[in-house]
């Protein structure tokens, strides 16, 4: 590793952010992740935020290498904080899912937790063009977080969720799964499965054709 490398290892301490959720999730995301993800290879994560999910994962899978991104500079720093020291986790970038073009050539699998309901609409189709380009065939794209799906009954924890996000920015919110399926679809990417998890949540998995 290069000292240009190394450089981001020790950011200053007081950077590192706290998601709650993600020490009540992690665990089951984990599992899921065990059978989705390739045995060796790069993971892409799409909006890392705090990087809590990238250090953990990354101890639990050492044989992947974990690329974590956010347009966030705030969030580049604490990502950097809590993945300092893992070997196997490359410096993060800063990656906007909606723009184009993204800082990163390649993937074997992409990650993305709790994003297409606190983004735009076209960060989800950034998303998925950006998975179409990255992907390899047959590569997973994962997705985590709470969805609506026709004919189901939403939760009302959900749909607490969803007012209050649009109260903050009226582009956020619950996405339709079936809207979700057929933007994946239109870049060669196919429905895989669908998997409850706690709290109302779901991961939903998408393979390169």
């Amino acid at each position: 590793m290069s000292d240009r490398e190394r450089s981001w290892l020790a950011p200053p301490e007081g950077v590192r952010r706290h998601a709650p959720a993600t020490l009540r999730n992690r665990a089951a995301i984990a599992t899921m992740l065990g059978e989705l993800l390739p045995a060796s290879g790069a993971v892409l994560e799409v909006a890392s935020g705090s990087g809590e999910h990238c250090a953990y994962f990354a101890e639990h899978f050492p044989r992947l290498e974990w690329h974590p991104s956010d347009p966030d500079p705030d969030a580049l720093a604490s990502i950097a904080s809590w993945c300092a020291g893992l070997a196997n986790v490359r410096p993060p970038v800063a990656l906007d899912a909606a723009a184009a073009r993204w800082p990163v050539a390649h993937a074997d699998a992409i990650l993305c937790i709790n994003m297409v309901h606190i983004s735009p609409w076209a960060a989800t189709l950034g998303l998925m063009a950006g998975a179409g380009r990255l992907l390899p065939p047959g590569g997973p794209l994962i997705l985590y977080g709470p969805f609506r799906e026709a004919g189901v009954l939403t939760a009302p924890s959900n749909e607490d969720f969803d007012q209050s996000l649009r109260a903050r920015d009226p582009a956020w919110g619950l996405r339709l799964l079936d809207e979700v399926i057929a933007a994946a679809g239109a870049q060669g990417l196919v429905f895989d499965r669908r998997v409850a998890m706690p709290a109302n949540n779901l991961i939903v998995a998408f393979r390169r054709s």
